[in-house]
């Protein structure tokens, strides 16, 4: 029972109640929001470096997105890649553009770069973290490839470059016979 319950006189009615925790962004969910981003971005309401790295952000996110699995769907990197598309990369664009075009783009306000300047560090940094998951997520694969050449390398030899094939050289006879020639 809160304060005001209380204080109004209001009975609690006796069942507890349980918090709810929203479920996950499901595929559609999460490809919406990179929707929703691109167009955004893509309507000139923001300056080209900044669209530019929104749409490696988004570019990277939709390529990792089908591997997931391979990361392990409750690790770190997964939730990464979730939040980037649904939280982190439209809150970052969101506050940019709340803010007036000529205020956030010429005025200092942390460490002499403006608001346009500390966007483009964290779209880099949001790009180049997306880069890094999508290389984890193929990984396996890669690693998969490797240790085949190795097996096939040990079984059936060492060749690093095609063997070239030499015709058999023809015999050769001699003859007495001075008509043979």
């Amino acid at each position: 029972m809160g304060f005001w319950d209380w204080f109004l006189g209001n009975e609690e009615s006796g069942a507890p109640v349980e918090p709810t925790t929203p479920a996950p962004p499901t595929q559609e969910d999460i490809q919406a929001a990179l929707t929703d981003m691109e167009a955004l971005v893509t309507g000139g309401r923001v300056p080209a470096p900044v669209r530019s790295r929104v749409l490696r952000v988004t570019s990277a996110v939709r390529k990792t997105l089908p591997r997931l699995e391979f990361l392990g769907l409750g690790s770190y990197d997964a939730y990464s890649v979730i939040a980037t598309a649904t939280d982190y990369l439209p809150q970052a664009v969101g506050a940019y553009l709340r803010l007036p075009r000529d205020w956030a783009d010429t005025r200092p306000i942390e460490n002499g770069k403006s608001s346009l300047m500390l966007l483009i560090d964290q779209l880099d940094l949001l790009g180049a973290t997306m880069d890094k998951i999508y290389d984890a997520a193929n990984s396996t694969d890669a690693a998969a490839l490797i240790a085949n050449g190795r097996f096939l390398q040990e079984k059936f030899g060492h060749p690093s470059v095609p063997s070239q094939l030499t015709p058999p050289s023809k015999p050769s006879v001699t003859s007495s016979n001075p008509l043979d020639v």
